[in-house]
Parts: C-alpha cells; structure tokens; sequence
C-alpha cells in the first residue's frame, strides 16, 4: 500500500469518526499539502494528517504532542493525543490553520511570532522531553551537500564546508547544547505558523518534530541570518527582534546589542540554508539564483572569522 492513499483513509476516519471516514459524508476532497521522504501531508475538510520521518521515536513524538496539547495559546493543539502507527510511520492528525500568504509581504507576522516565541522560550517544558534537533538539521543538510552530484568540484561547496567547519562542535550536533535549556520550537520560520481557527483566528505555531530543550536563541537565528545575508530588511527585523523583547523573550539581553547571543545559531542556519539550496542546484543541474548565491558569499564572508564576533557585526 502507498502511503498517500493509507493516510488519506487515515485522515477521513478522524474528521468522520461516526461514519469510519466514507467519502459520502461530505464533499470534501482530501488535499495533499505535502509529499516528501520525510513527512507527507494531507488535509481533509478542517483536519490534517502527517506522516512523519521513517525512524521516528513514538516516545519522543508522544512527549512532543503532550507539549503542544499544554501549551495552546502558542503552538497548535493535536487532536489526537498519541501518534498513530501506519505501515513504518507514525501519523499525527491536527486542526486546519491558514498559513501565512507568502505573497502577501506586508502582512507578514513578525509581531504575532515573536510574541509565539517569547511566550514558547518562558514556559518550562516537560520531564524527559529530547533537546530541539535544530544542530542535527544542519549536520544533515551537510551530510546532503557531500553526497550531491559534482559537489567535490563546484566552486561553492568550498566556502560553505569551511563555514561549516568554523562553527562551535555544538552547533554541528557534535557536543552537548551549552547553557540551561530552554523550550523551543527547533525550526523556526514563517511556514511554521498558521491561523487556528481558520481563515482569521489567533496565529500559532505548528510543527512539533523538532520542538525540545536547547539554545532559544536558535529560534530566532533563521530571520537574524536572513539580515545578515541582506534578504530581510532592516524594518522587518527590528520589527521582530523588538517584538520578541517587549514580550520578554529570554534569548537575547533586554536592550543592547543581541549579536554575541545570535551570532552562532545566524552562521549555522545560513550554512544550512546555503548548504540545502547547493545541494538542490547541483541536483538539478543548475547554476545558483541570486539568492542562493547570497547565501554562499555569506559563508564566503563567515568561514576566515573566528565565530566570537566583536559586538554590533552581523556579519
């Protein structure tokens, strides 16, 4: 049996528990919203399944969705409190939320998330719940980029190796996470967010795959390295940043500079992103976009610095 058509009969059976999911019940079509190795999604009317990452531990991911059962003014709850195995996945099943229109630039909700993660960062998690996976990401983005096509040859694999290489073992998922752990989400950005209840309700986060005890300002580290690079502007990131400080966000001072905290988890997304977007080019056999390219000059610029940068350079 695929998995598509699985959890698809899946999905039908938790919107229509009383009928076991018949196709008659409405006239709801089940949509695929994702269909990758590592998750598959689906949404039928208000409810939405996903099929996580093959290896996936059931201990972890049940802690998982407990967390965001507690916590449900920030990330969105599950309807289904344990996950539910299906051939060798395991599949979650979650209300329906509008997510953010991406073409809709001046609607973005750099207020409503940074508040989300403010509020994620003070709230203690729970007993036995595994560290945010965030550094193990970047390691597997790498581990992509060294097995890519031509990857040995081309000539901006260089600068995001040793960009790479000049992080702190932590950041590679070699070394313990330093500090006092903190709850986060462990990939945060803007796909990560959707309204509940749909199309207009309070904005929350979603996708718990990732979400544990770790460094928080990691959360933060994808918009302050989009800054960095030049793709976000200046107002927006203010914006964010000053958000996420009057909400008393834990993970940077209240005032003052915020780049001694955000300078290793801004270098680690941006090799990661650099090394996801080299990876996909040398896939497809194709040159880098202008932004993709961005991104390489980044860790171009990044690798000759030693990553305890003097406060006030994002790079």
């Amino acid at each position: 049996m695929l998995l598509l058509p699985a959890i698809t009969a899946k999905v039908r059976a938790v919107a229509h528990p009383d009928t076991g999911g018949a196709a008659c019940v409405c006239a709801a079509t089940p949509t695929p919203l994702a269909d990758r190795p590592d998750a598959t999604v689906v949404r039928h009317a208000d409810t939405v399944a996903k099929a996580h990452a093959p290896g996936t531990d059931p201990a972890e991911l049940t802690l998982r969705l407990a967390m965001a059962a507690r916590l449900q003014d920030v990330l969105l709850a599950p309807l289904v409190p344990t996950p539910t195995p299906l051939r060798d996945r395991l599949v979650t099943f979650w209300p329906y939320g509008a997510p953010v229109d991406p073409d809709a630039r001046d609607a973005v909700p750099w207020e409503a998330t940074a508040t989300l993660l403010a509020r994620l960062h003070r709230t203690a998690p729970l007993d036995g719940l595994p560290p945010m996976r965030g550094p193990a990401k970047v390691a597997r983005a790498l581990a992509r980029l060294r097995t890519a096509p031509r990857a040995e040859t081309h000539p901006a694999a260089g600068p995001v190796l040793r960009a790479w290489a000049a992080l702190p073992a932590w950041a590679r998922a070699e070394a313990p996470l330093p500090g006092t752990p903190a709850l986060c989400h462990g990939d945060l950005h803007l796909g990560q967010l959707v309204r509940h209840p749909a199309p207009d309700g309070p904005w929350r986060l979603i996708d718990i795959d990732d979400l544990g005890t770790g460094v928080p300002a990691w959360d933060l580290a994808r918009p302050a390295a989009w800054y960095a690079c030049g793709l976000l502007p200046a107002d927006e990131w203010t914006r964010f940043l000053g958000a996420y400080r009057r909400a008393g966000g834990p993970a940077v001072p209240a005032a003052g500079d915020p780049w001694p905290v955000l300078d290793v988890p801004a270098r680690a997304l941006t090799v990661q992103t650099a090394a996801l977007a080299l990876t996909k080019a040398l896939t497809a056999g194709r040159p880098l976009d202008e932004v993709e390219q961005q991104l390489v000059d980044a860790c171009a610029r990044m690798a000759p610095i030693p990553y305890q940068l003097a406060p006030g350079c994002p790079h």
